[in-house]
């Protein structure tokens, strides 16, 4: 007897600190419709493409101390999200798990490897030629990955093998995640409860 389909795979999530206040909602199963309010655009911008490429439904609005820097709001929307999936997914039953997924972006290439493993832990390999991408500061890619990672408690291998340009090298990283998230927490029919010889993720 086939595992039957989730009929919704959403969560919401609000976090309010004296930093940041963010209202989010994901959506594993959706049409790629996105809702984007944030003080910071090139994530804007990537969590767009992100949204877009992995068939997901994101609602996403959030105020942060950018008088500071963007580090706070990027930070904790990380947070919010790997929340919200890790609320979404409930016990996985029945989804792939894995997934490996190369996204080339003109001339750059990014690899992302993820296991839906409750075990949290991020490897990122990159190195840009550039600091900032306008005013976004390339650190923070690390940071929303290991949030990410952190809070979905998923294992999360990142590897940008090679570019010239930095937005088109990030463009690759978050095409190549959104890919790779669609593929692990498919439901296939083939997997018979929880994809685990434990029996629980």
């Amino acid at each position: 007897m086939t595992e039957p389909m989730p009929t919704s795979r959403v969560a919401s999530i609000k976090r309010t600190t004296n930093e940041t206040d963010i209202k989010l909602t994901f959506e594993v199963d959706g049409q790629g419709k996105v809702e984007l309010e944030t003080p910071v655009p090139f994530l804007n911008h990537m969590l767009d493409l992100f949204t877009k490429h992995g068939q997901f439904n994101l609602n996403l609005d959030a105020k942060g101390d950018i008088e500071i820097d963007d580090h706070h709001t990027v930070e904790d929307i990380g947070i919010c999200l790997g929340q919200a999936l890790r609320e979404a997914l409930g016990d996985k039953r029945g989804i792939k798990r894995y997934a490996s997924v190369f996204v080339p972006m003109d001339e750059a290439l990014a690899q992302v490897v993820i296991d839906i493993s409750n075990r949290p832990h991020l490897e990122y390999r990159a190195e840009y030629p550039t600091q900032v991408v306008g005013s976004f500061d390339t650190q923070l890619v690390h940071e929303f990955l290991w949030k990410l990672a952190l809070e979905a408690r998923i294992t999360l291998h990142v590897i940008v093998h090679y570019g010239s340009n930095t937005h088109h090298m990030i463009e690759a990283v978050f095409k190549a995640l959104a890919r790779a998230l669609d593929e692990a927490t498919t439901v296939d029919p083939r997997v018979q409860g929880v994809p685990s010889t434990k029996g629980v993720l």
